[in-house]
């Protein structure tokens, strides 16, 4: 299960790079039009953030701390910060999923995050499914733009 993981959120963050790469105007990343409440930029720092701290931080024990506010509040982060934030959450989530057994995986998870406790492996797959919500959102949003 835990190779499984790895491999989708690896699939998935790098198509997140890969979205955020194919903005043609870097400014495109921010913008938000009637109907849509979040630009491109801001959800992609609420999956960073979302990632770091519930893999990173509480998995990995890195001390990551969140400012979820800032994650949809923040703009005008260049294209090329973006990419790294990204890449430097690849590598957190790879080495924060190698400390997990397999025992572990059916253990609860040590804080509350959904509205019950979750075992570990129900809140991992939950955040894959949380991040491939938000890219489907992203590729719509760049697509819709680039139209």
């Amino acid at each position: 299960m835990i190779e499984t993981l790895k491999a989708l959120f690896y699939r998935d963050l790098t198509r997140l790079k890969t979205e955020i790469e194919l903005y043609p105007n870097e400014n495109d990343i921010w913008k938000t039009q009637k109907g849509i409440s979040n630009s491109a930029g801001n959800l992609c720092l609420h999956l960073i953030g979302n990632l770091n701290t519930y893999i990173g931080n509480v998995i990995g024990k890195t001390n990551y701390i969140r400012n979820r506010e800032l994650e949809f509040s923040s703009k005008d982060i260049s294209k090329s910060e973006l990419i790294k934030k990204i890449e430097e959450t690849i590598i957190v989530v790879n080495i924060s999923l190698d400390m997990v057994s397999e025992k572990e995986l059916k253990m609860e998870y040590p804080i509350l995050v959904l509205a019950e406790k979750t075992s570990t492996e129900f809140l991992l797959i939950h955040l894959t499914t949380h991040l491939n919500y938000h890219l489907g959102q992203i590729n719509y949003h760049r697509r819709l733009l680039n139209d």
